[in-house]
């Protein structure tokens, strides 16, 4: 795409928004911004789309949400007056031009005579997942771009289910909005006769009590928050967790909750976080400062949409230290499936769910109690999507799923991560231990005792651009067309290609299908358990590396995982 093709036809578009064009005005002496903006059309792909918002077909702006939006209207369309009439639920965070992008994308659907329901003010990712199934609707749409920085914004869509779109699902909406030429001649109706003819209806209060009614129902053990006095502190980093996270630990009776103030309210900027990411130690650090004045048993922080929960608890020096993603995992499972089974309620076909970048730690506490684990492509849509298949075909329950980017799901009324669910569950274990006498970091170290000292690890490689695109490319390239046979000192057992959906076993040279959709992700297992995963980020112009080891001690196995994790990337650095 020549880039300043599409720079001249916004140029000359005569109906271009007001502050669209004073911004291209702003960028027309800067040939690289330009060039950024306009040198190809901002993707959507099979999870929606994420982007710099401004001005650009490369950028998130009013015309290329119209644009997505056409393009899901034209696939609601196809399925019928059925799908037009049951309509699509509209939520939003407190991102830069949330609501504009809400509202534009509720026109540009009920334009086409397609009822939309458009949340009154901001709300939490997992609730939309449950709006859609409460309301009944076709499809859905998020606005957020999670714990991007302040500049991002993005577009999710969902199915019927309540999960992301599957693949199938996805490709015929992309389909649809690559057909859509001129982002620009996209027309919308207006509003208030949109709103008039009840097109689009908006809503809120009716959909919180029933979602926070479900969300208080997930608790395996109601009673605990009276016979025990657990001290939280809470920070919702600017986002949408706020009102819901509170609304739920108040229903259970969990009061005495501290907010961080200064994080409590929106803010689109983000002021006070250099990311608003609750995998990331510095998010934590007003966190920290009130959980210390408050003697505080658990500090809990969830992202800009709420769909991602970070836990903080104190060490046995009584220092807080930040739980991985997969360290929160094992704990709400090995909490969940322990007091399922002291009820008896176990089902035999019990299942949970994990990325195929997620600790191993989980399919061992799963098995101890009998249920089966099942690993699936990275992103909570595929966990949606096999919670779905299952719950028509009855062939397994779902019990809980998660993955290590900080994302849980106990109880399936949502189907997609859901920070607010995760954060009861978390508090109840809490006091579950307390009331026991152990403290969550000792229940941590109890379960490495008794399941293995399970470590895992994170890095990337950030390329921007049209550049960054090549090399990324050429990185994933280069694993592919001369595999290792020996990395960081450790033979390799086995590569699993999840493109060409094939594992090959280096020893005897046979190679067994995956059984997973097509993804470019590369994995290489070692003959010591340990395992290097390598992905571009679906989200950001990244590269990532996972890393797990299994040591013999705790200290061993960051010890392992340190020393896997450097030289590895001493070599990927030499590389690029």
């Amino acid at each position: 795409m020549d880039w300043k093709v599409g720079y001249a036809r916004w140029k000359e578009f005569q109906g271009l928004d007001r502050e669209m064009r004073g911004l291209l005005k702003e960028m027309e002496m800067d040939e690289n911004r330009l060039e950024e903006a306009f040198y190809k059309n901002l993707e959507f792909g099979t999870g929606g789309m994420r982007g710099v918002i401004g001005p650009g077909t490369n950028r998130m702006n009013i015309y290329t949400v119209r644009k997505a939006s056409a393009g899901l209207a034209g696939y609601i369309l196809e399925h019928g007056e059925k799908a037009q009439e049951r309509g699509a639920v509209i939520a939003y965070d407190s991102r830069h031009k949330s609501y504009e992008f809400a509202m534009e994308s509720a026109k540009t659907l009920a334009t086409y005579g397609i009822r939309t329901y458009v949340f009154e003010g901001l709300r939490p990712t997992p609730e939309l997942s449950f709006a859609v199934r409460y309301l009944k609707a076709f499809a859905g749409i998020v606005i957020t771009a999670s714990h991007n920085p302040p500049e991002y914004n993005g577009y999710k869509v969902y199915g019927p289910d309540g999960a992301q779109l599957g693949l199938e699902a996805a490709d015929r909406v992309i389909e649809k909005v690559s057909a859509l030429s001129d982002e620009l001649l996209i027309q919308v109706k207006d509003e208030a006769e949109l709103k008039k003819k009840g097109l689009i209806q908006m809503i809120g209060e009716e959909i919180d009590r029933s979602y926070i009614e479900h969300v208080a129902s997930i608790s395996e053990q109601p009673q605990l928050a009276l016979e025990t006095d657990v001290k939280i502190v809470f920070t919702p980093l600017h986002g949408t967790g706020n009102i819901p996270v509170r609304r739920g630990l108040e229903t259970l009776g969990y009061m005495n909750v501290t907010v961080v103030a200064e994080q409590e309210l929106p803010d689109p900027d983000f002021s006070t976080v250099q990311s608003p990411n609750p995998e990331e130690k510095a998010a934590f650090e007003w966190a920290i400062r009130y959980g210390k004045a408050a003697d505080a048993d658990i500090l809990i922080a969830t992202d800009p949409d709420a769909d991602r929960l970070g836990l903080a608890i104190k060490d046995t020096a009584g220092e807080y230290v930040l739980l991985t993603g997969n360290q929160t995992g094992a704990i709400l499972l090995n909490y969940l499936l322990s007091q399922k089974k002291e009820k008896g309620e176990l089902p035999r076909n019990g299942r949970v769910f994990k990325t195929i970048v997620t600790s191993e730690l989980g399919r061992q506490i799963a098995e101890s109690y009998g249920v089966s684990c099942e690993d699936v492509l990275t992103g909570f849509k595929f966990i949606g999507e096999k919670m779905e298949a299952y719950h028509q075909s009855g062939e397994y329950t779902f019990l809980f799923g998660y993955e290590e980017s900080y994302g849980y799901l106990i109880a399936d009324f949502a189907r997609d991560k859901d920070a607010i669910q995760a954060a009861i569950l978390a508090v109840e274990a809490c006091a579950y231990y307390q009331k026991s006498g152990r403290t969550l970091y000792e229940t941590l170290l109890d379960i490495y005792d008794r399941y293995g000292y399970y470590r895992e690890g994170l890095a990337s490689m950030t390329f921007t651009g049209i550049e960054g695109e090549k090399a990324i490319q050429s990185i994933l390239s280069s694993f592919r067309e001369h595999p290792r046979t020996e990395i960081a000192g450790r033979k390799v057992a086995a590569i699993e290609d999840y493109l060409t959906g094939k594992r090959l076993d280096r020893q005897t040279g046979t190679e067994t299908p995956l059984r997973l959709p097509a993804s470019n992700v590369l994995k290489y297992i070692f003959e010591d358990q340990t395992w290097i995963c390598i992905r571009p980020s679906g989200t950001e112009p990244k590269i990532k590396f996972y890393f797990g080891v299994v040591g013999s001690s705790l200290q061993n196995s960051r010890d392992k995982l340190e020393e896997v994790q450097s030289r590895f990337m001493e070599k990927m650095n030499q590389l690029v």
